[in-house]
């Protein structure tokens, strides 16, 4: 299990935020922690410590009166580490190659692909053609419903029609280098991990799975590695110190490793 840190850029600053809260309307959002630091700063603080394969997600969609300079911090965090984070945030075949060539290792997407309630395969190839496989991470960012767990798109807000099961993962595969797991209904709380999603992708091996949701103490951590069957990477939000939470940053990368 490896620690892939984030810097999540909402209204041009580095924040955490409660995932399930996001609103596009007044680009609100209910926020756990907001930093006096520039996400350049964040890049190079990983960069420091040799931790590869982060994410930058800008939570601001490009009608945003704050998208710019949303932006503007991810480009900036982009160059400050180039080739060691993957970005995400309003991802498309149009602009992928701009944030690959501004230094992104891989593109993050949701909502191109997962449009209209379905995966629109047509996006998916257009979005191939452009980055490569081996520049592509899909996020699969998952709500629960009776039945099971959904994807999710448009910051969380829509439910799809796609049931996260071990034949979408091995169709979804065959497209992307990487799965990123967002875990919605806990992500920002730092009360606990999704149980059965850890186990549901634990189980599945073929590519990389970064888990992000709920981890709020190295118990949280040592339950991830052991029903992932140390299969998953981690990410560590709003419970870490460098986020004004309580998780030691070198402690954590004790515990998982680079």
């Amino acid at each position: 299990m490896e620690f892939r840190p984030c810097i999540d850029i909402h209204n041009g600053k580095v924040k955490q935020i409660v995932g399930g809260s996001l609103k596009d309307e007044g680009n609100q959002a209910e926020e756990n922690f907001v930093s006096e630091q520039d996400a350049a700063f964040f890049a190079k603080l990983y960069q420091k410590h040799g931790i590869k394969g982060g994410h930058i997600i800008l939570l601001n969609p490009k009608g945003s009166e704050y998208y710019n300079e949303t932006r503007k911090q991810a480009l900036n965090a982009l160059q400050a580490y180039p080739g060691g984070m993957q970005i995400g945030g309003g991802i498309t075949a149009e602009n992928a190659a701009e944030f690959l060539e501004a230094g992104a290792s891989h593109v993050i997407v949701t909502s191109y692909v997962f449009k209209d309630g379905n995966i629109n395969y047509e996006n998916l190839e257009k979005l191939v053609q452009v980055t490569g496989k081996e520049h592509l991470v899909l996020d699969l960012s998952c709500r629960k419903q009776e039945d099971g767990y959904y994807i999710v798109t448009d910051r969380w807000q829509k439910f799809t029609d796609e049931k996260v099961t071990i034949e979408l993962l091995e169709r979804l595969s065959q497209y992307a280098d990487e799965f990123l797991v967002h875990a919605v209904d806990v992500e920002g709380k730092a009360a606990g991990i999704e149980k059965e999603l850890a186990i549901l992708f634990g189980g599945w091996s073929k590519i990389p799975i970064t888990y992000a949701g709920g981890v709020g103490s190295m118990e949280d951590l040592r339950e991830l590695k052991e029903l992932g069957k140390n299969n998953l990477n981690v990410t560590v939000g709003s419970a870490l110190d460098l986020f004004g939470g309580k998780m030691k940053f070198e402690k954590v990368l004790s515990l998982c490793g680079k």
